[in-house]
């Protein structure tokens, strides 16, 4: 089973290389000058990818280019300014060097950047740390209309009742990350948005898998097994990852194209 997931999953990865080769490079911000990438088609709902700790891999590419097969304008931010964490030691500095509260107003500013290119309404997904960031930008800005975070909750970064739109987590059981993406972290989530009041805010939590399943490259590392033994997360599982694919997907096509 696991060998035909690989097989799947890289002719999926191949189909998707053309687009996630193709972002444009772009500036965006009050000086045009927090750097980005984008692509999909143009007047198409727009959606901010956000980036795992690692930076903006070819991973969050590739994630960001299925989205704009999907039909969204996409736009990944650059929160690292161009740099990559090429190990688990160096991407742990880059995060807990960062200013988080300046990331979520840049990425208040991505949402400016997409509605003044056409975007009629615009969403907001990412990854791990980007998670975290795309749950405090959904409360921060106005220009934002739904988030789906995956595997990640700062809740620092918001607080519940100023969180009111509709909000899809995703988390895996095996995640063993205590507060930050571990499954009590997303079930927590749901019960104080909907305790604040929020109808629309739902979180999955997936079985068999852990943090970061939704990535079909065990990159950084050399292999699956590697980044087991290395991080502790179980191997690529297709079947829970297209499931999310299916969900995210299907969430964002219902809140951004009404």
């Amino acid at each position: 089973v696991r060998l035909t997931n690989g097989l799947e999953a890289t002719r999926r990865r191949r189909a998707l290389e053309p687009m996630a080769d193709a972002f444009e490079k772009v500036g965006f911000g009050p000086d045009d000058n927090i750097p980005g990438y984008m692509a999909g088609p143009k007047g198409a709902p727009g959606l901010i990818v956000i980036q795992e700790w690692w930076g903006v891999t070819d991973e969050i590419r590739m994630h960001a280019a299925r989205f704009a097969a999907a039909n969204f304008r996409v736009l990944i931010p650059d929160v690292y300014k161009g740099k990559i964490g090429a190990d688990k030691e160096e991407a742990h500095h880059l995060m807990s060097s960062l200013d988080f509260p300046a990331a979520v107003k840049e990425m208040a500013e991505a949402a400016k950047y997409l509605k003044s290119d056409g975007c009629s309404k615009v969403g907001v997904v990412g990854f791990c740390m980007g998670g975290a960031l795309s749950l405090g930008a959904a409360a921060a800005s106005d220009d934002i209309a739904a988030a789906a975070p995956f595997y990640g909750v700062n809740f620092g970064l918001f607080a519940a009742e100023m969180l009111k739109k509709p909000v899809q987590g995703h988390f895996g059981q095996e995640d063993k990350m205590e507060g930050f993406s571990d499954p009590a972290t997303g079930r927590k989530l749901e019960a104080d948005l909907r305790a604040a009041g929020n109808a629309d805010a739902e979180c999955f939590v997936y079985e068999k898998v852990g943090h970061g399943f939704l990535n079909s490259s065990p990159a950084p590392f050399a292999s699956f097994e590697e980044r087991t033994k290395q991080m502790g997360f179980p191997a690529y599982d297709k079947e829970q990852a297209e499931l999310a694919w299916t969900r995210v997907i299907g969430f964002f096509d219902k809140h951004l194209r009404a």
